[in-house]
């Protein structure tokens, strides 16, 4: 979700924090819990089941921003060998361009492949036709490696709007949030990232972390393995609201 550089400091940091806290105080006013859409689908609703029914289970969803990167196959490797399913939220430019066949594994070895748009620029700032093109361009670059076109997607720091709703649904795409995370792109300490998130992990909960820093793809065997041990089942967000399938345009957030 937030991008750092090497040569960002201190204030930049102080800045993400506060946005981040500003979207989780509710910059996107109509949100849907993924619990909420699993109680309202009818008898007809066709959306897949992951390896249990979250109707039922102690489900949580694990997701991952701003890849894919370096990291990457690490972490594939580590949820292949934790039988784990996550959503990935991809950006286009120098990431899924960079590295295709990461696109191509992800998808290949069952994983929900999702929109983070092109640039990581910030849609409620833009004007109507580049909200467009940076969700466009992500769609059909990922499209162009998978063949198919996702069917969710992550605003950048969460910022939503009516417009961005709009468009979303035009092309396909639900919105998805998230209620917990570990801010890891504001510390390299993997311990520090397993404890942040796994004070905050909860029933149904959509889990966020980015697998382009350092400290991430390390934590993740140890969130994996304790959230196991209190009884979590992990599956994609589509699965976690399942037998209800996302709806274009809506913002999904626990």
């Amino acid at each position: 979700m937030f991008l750092k550089t090497k040569s960002t400091g201190t204030a930049l940091a102080a800045v993400l924090v506060t946005a981040l806290t500003l979207t989780l105080a509710g910059c996107s006013s109509d949100t849907t819990a993924p619990s909420d859409a699993r109680a309202d689908a009818g008898s007809d609703a066709k959306g897949t089941f992951g390896p249990v029914d979250c109707r039922k289970a102690k489900c949580i969803a694990l997701t991952f921003d701003a890849g894919p990167g370096k990291d990457t196959p690490r972490l594939l490797d580590i949820l292949k060998e934790k039988k784990v399913r996550a959503t990935f939220f991809l950006l286009g430019k120098n990431h899924v361009k960079k590295y295709p066949d990461t696109v191509r594994r992800l998808a290949a070895e069952g994983h929900e492949v999702a929109n983070h748009t092109w640039t990581h620029g910030i849609l409620t700032e833009q004007k109507p036709a580049a909200i467009r093109t940076e969700l466009e361009k992500t769609q059909d670059a990922i499209a162009e490696i998978t063949g198919k076109k996702p069917r969710l997607m992550r605003p950048p720091q969460g910022r939503t709007d009516e417009t961005v709703a709009e468009i979303s649904k035009e092309l396909g795409l639900a919105q998805v949030l998230w209620s917990a995370t570990a801010k890891d792109y504001s510390t390299t300490d993997s311990a520090l990232i397993e404890k942040r998130i796994l004070d905050q992990a909860s029933k149904d909960g959509i889990i966020l972390l980015h697998d382009i820093y350092d400290g991430t793809v390390p934590a993740v065997p140890g969130i994996v393995d304790t959230l196991k041990e209190r009884g979590y089942t992990f599956v994609t967000v589509p699965q976690l609201m399942a037998p209800a399938e996302p709806v274009p345009g809506t913002v999904y957030r626990p």
